[in-house]
């Protein structure tokens, strides 16, 4: 691609029928406290019917335009399509705060440090006023300290994190053959790739998101995570086990949960019943229709 200038930080944004969110996002990357000369924004465009593309060419961005293949092969093109030493990602949903890029570039580019992997930050509900999104908020849904704080896998979201254009190279960026968890995957690859390399988290460096706005949206993007941790399983098979038995154990966990959601309560345990029962029959349900099939585990 070529350039008038050398970017310190390029962020990629897959686009899949964004139209609604699209501009929100970009005007929060414009609005940037970074000069501009350090900071090149690339929009994805992955095979959208809308008018995604149009909308960030409007907001004078770089398109890239492909057919659908879904968001890892996405952000895949923006990395082969960008120039800065570092790449930031969010989604076409969230709203980076005016000082997110800078706070993610001052904790990766301390003098003398030369092992940071890369940066994540915070990523809280933008507005979120319908129960399917305070839902998310009041159990910590995207939490990427959390995420971070695994023993054996951590990962940081999509949504809000940073790494060494580099480093992505040379592992050859995300996973495209999952649905998702390939934030958990890529973030795996590099750490063991890259073990003296350095990770932080940043409080200050924060994205705000539109979570699924309903209980139907909700439910269908759980689907999507429970067949993402299965594909994440049956990629990590040497690491990880799962048996029927176990597979059995978490149904009946799940269903024990349908009398309290079927007829919740009023305020925040009625919020709290149902969508932890959704979120749970959700993910079993993607987890076991991708598990336990034959064509899906030839993939891997």
């Amino acid at each position: 691609m070529t350039s008038s200038f050398t970017p310190l930080v390029s962020v990629v944004i897959p686009a899949h029928n964004a139209a609604d969110t699209l501009a929100d996002c970009l005007r929060a990357l414009k609005a940037q406290s970074l000069p501009h000369s350090a900071c090149q924004v690339v929009v994805v465009d992955d095979g959208s019917t809308d008018d995604s593309a149009a909308i960030a060419v409007r907001e004078g961005v770089t398109v890239v335009r492909q057919a659908w293949q879904g968001a890892p092969a996405a952000r895949n093109a923006g990395i082969e399509s960008v120039d800065g030493e570092w790449v930031a990602f969010t989604d076409a949903d969230c709203v980076p705060t005016r000082r997110w890029l800078e706070t993610l570039l001052d904790a990766a580019t301390v003098p003398g440090e030369v092992g940071c992997m890369g940066a994540a930050g915070p990523v809280y509900g933008l507005r979120s006023s319908t129960p399917a999104a305070r839902f998310v908020d009041l159990t910590g849904g995207l939490d990427s300290r959390r995420h971070l704080s695994h023993p054996r896998y951590p990962f940081a979201l999509t949504g809000n994190v940073m790494y060494r254009r580099e480093l992505l190279k040379a592992v050859e960026g995300f996973d495209t053959r999952y649905a998702t968890y390939d934030a958990c995957d890529l973030h795996t690859r590099l750490s063991r790739r890259f073990p003296g390399y350095s990770f932080q988290f940043l409080p200050r460096a924060v994205v705000f998101h539109r979570h699924r706005s309903t209980w139907a949206g909700y439910f269908r993007q759980q689907i999507g995570y429970g067949r993402g941790y299965a594909q994440f399983m049956l990629d990590y098979d040497g690491e990880l086990t799962w048996s029927v038995a176990r597979e059995l154990r978490e149904w009946a966990s799940v269903l024990a949960r349908a009398p309290g959601a079927l007829l919740p309560g009023r305020g925040e345990q009625g919020v709290l019943a149902r969508g932890a029962f959704l979120r749970g029959l959700g993910q079993r349900i993607g987890f076991a229709t991708t598990f336990w099939c034959r064509a899906e585990r030839a993939r891997w």
